[in-house]
C-alpha cells in the first residue's frame, strides 16, 4: 500500500528484546538499515512536490499508529529530529497500552 502511494521504506526499528532472529529475517527481505530501538517501527518517506520530505514512522504492533513529519534531510539536526519523532511514537504507544 505504501509503495502504491509513492512511499519508500527507509529504515526499520526493532525492539532490542525482539532478538537476532527477527533482525536476521528482516535483513533477508530488505536492504534498508535495521536499528535496535525501544519499539518496533518502520520509517517511510515520500518525495515532496515542493519543500521538505514527508517522513512517516509506523508502529509495527497490535494497534496501528503512525506519526508524520516534514523534514529537511539536509538539516544538520535531521537525525536528531528523527530521534525526537521516534520518542514521541514510543510515548504515544506506551500511553495506549496503559489502562
Amino acid at each position: 500500500t505504501y509503495r502504491k502511494y509513492g512511499w519508500l521504506l527507509r529504515r526499520i526499528l526493532i525492539d532490542g528484546l525482539a532478538g537476532a532472529d527477527l533482525e536476521s529475517n528482516l535483513k533477508t527481505i530488505s536492504d534498508v538499515p535495521i536499528t535496535r530501538s525501544g519499539i518496533n517501527a518502520a520509517w517511510f518517506s515520500r518525495p515532496p512536490a515542493d519543500g521538505p520530505v514527508a517522513w512517516e514512522i509506523r508502529f509495527l504492533g497490535d494497534t496501528p499508529f503512525a506519526l508524520l513529519e516534514s523534514l529537511d534531510e539536509m538539516d544538520p539536526d535531521f537525525e536528531q529530529s528523527l530521534s525526537q519523532v521516534e520518542a514521541k511514537l514510543a510515548e504515544a504507544v506506551s500511553k495506549k497500552k496503559s489502562p
